[in-house]
């Protein structure tokens, strides 16, 4: 008794000349099945001239390696609150009226200036939100979501933990210009709250920075300025259309 034709098979012609069979499939002996498992495959049959199975999909392509540079950068700038627009904006939205509580909102932008303190670079821009009143460190911990501006080179954002009372490491969570695709992390050097913060960025998956941006900077302390030129924003001592 003949097999039972396979799903899916390659006729020929019923009767007549039609019916020879073409020569490759003389070879393997008649019908050809084709299969979903992912490859191409020949039964034990299909050798004693059975069906054959083909994969009707490709093979996935291998997936590529991330090709982005793994060199790290430094980048170090100062951001200082000179008093001179409202921030911080403090929003008491917890029940506890009378004191810093969870769910507190401080929004907040900040002139930023080069690690050098002789270049104005652009200003800080984005949100707190209140996770913890420490009152024994006479501060707060907050998660903070912000951008610092590079005028016409691009802006990193940033996103972590914000202590009032002592450094701590954000994420470096991308960026755009010169720092697109940047990732990485930056140590926040609480110098003065909330008015003088000191910041070393280690970047990584970005070309070398611009000349313009690295310099040696002045050791912080709170008596740290920037000097009369960068804080007049003289043109020579800001970023070309820097973020004011």
């Amino acid at each position: 008794m003949a097999a039972a034709p396979s799903p899916v098979s390659v006729r020929t012609a019923a009767s007549g000349s039609a019916g020879k069979l073409p020569s490759w499939a003389a070879r393997i002996g008649g019908s050809n099945r084709v299969g979903f498992g992912g490859r191409a495959s020949v039964s034990g049959a299909a050798r004693k001239g059975g069906a054959v199975r083909a994969s009707l999909f490709s093979p996935k392509p291998a997936v590529a390696k991330d090709a982005r540079p793994t060199k790290v950068q430094e980048l170090h700038v100062y951001e200082l609150n000179e008093r001179d627009r409202e921030s911080p904006a403090y929003l008491r939205l917890s029940a506890k009226q009378s004191q810093n509580a969870l769910g507190d909102l401080v929004p907040f932008t900040n002139k930023v200036y080069n690690g050098s303190l002789d270049k104005r670079i652009g200003i800080t821009a984005g949100i707190c939100i209140l996770i913890q009143h420490v009152p024994e460190r006479n501060g707060d911990r907050y998660e903070a979501i912000y951008s610092i501006y590079f005028g016409d080179y691009g802006h990193l954002t940033v996103q972590g933990p914000y202590l009032t009372y002592e450094e701590s490491y954000l994420a470096v969570t991308g960026g755009s210009g010169v720092f697109e695709g940047a990732y990485g992390q930056v140590k926040l050097n609480q110098i003065v709250f909330p008015f003088k913060i000191f910041y070393t960025f280690y970047l990584k998956g970005i070309p070398d920075l611009p000349r313009e941006l690295l310099c040696t900077p002045v050791p912080p302390s709170p008596t740290v300025e920037p000097t009369p030129a960068a804080k007049a924003t003289e043109p020579h001592a800001c970023l070309n259309n820097f973020t004011n």
